[in-house]
């Protein structure tokens, strides 16, 4: 099983989650993160950190957002690793309770 960081992560990127990571399984794109599903342990340490709750472990993940499991799948093959804490994106907290943010993800 691994965790999934779906659309509530798109235009917000807060990264409190890629410093508790003990096998450094996030990447990070243009305005939003993914755990690779390959490298994720299952340990749940991430998913309390994010500030938004944008992480949701695979079999608790809600039915409208289970396309960011292949996302962060495919993203993860992309995109570079990221391992330490960055500031999170200057709009960020604009963009926190934004819903049906997906058409606004950037690969």
């Amino acid at each position: 099983m691994t965790f999934v960081v779906t659309e509530k992560c798109i235009k917000c990127k807060y990264t409190d989650c890629v410093e508790v990571c003990p096998v450094d399984c996030f990447y990070e794109g243009p305005n939003f993160l993914v755990i690779n599903p390959d490298e994720c342990i299952d340990c749940a340490l991430c998913e309390p950190e994010c500030p938004i709750e944008a992480i949701y472990s695979e079999d608790e993940l809600p039915q409208d957002q289970k396309e960011f499991l292949a996302l962060n799948a495919q993203l993860s093959q992309q995109w570079p690793n990221i391992t330490e804490v960055k500031p999170a994106l200057d709009d960020a907290d604009a963009w926190r309770e934004v819903t049906e943010k997906r058409h606004l993800l950037e690969k």
